[in-house]
């Protein structure tokens, strides 16, 4: 969780990451830590902390493939 808030303090307030990056920066198995990572977006969404999008469009939940960007309340 922290990861992805460190990921999205060092970018522009409007950047997004992708959920890989957090992965990478967790794991040298990033492809082992995706689950993980998934699961704690899903808790970061749910306290309003980030949004996702895909595409430029927001997303309600995470459902394929998609970015996380700051909640906007920063």
């Amino acid at each position: 969780m922290a990861t992805t808030l460190l990921l999205l303090a060092r970018r522009a307030p409007d950047a997004t990451i992708c959920p890989s990056e957090v992965a990478r920066a967790i794991a040298p198995d990033w492809r082992g830590a995706m689950p993980a990572v998934h699961a704690a977006v899903d808790g970061l969404v749910h306290d309003g902390r980030v949004r996702l999008s895909w595409k430029g469009r927001t997303l309600a939940t995470r459902s394929g493939p998609y970015r996380i960007g700051r909640s906007g309340d920063d």
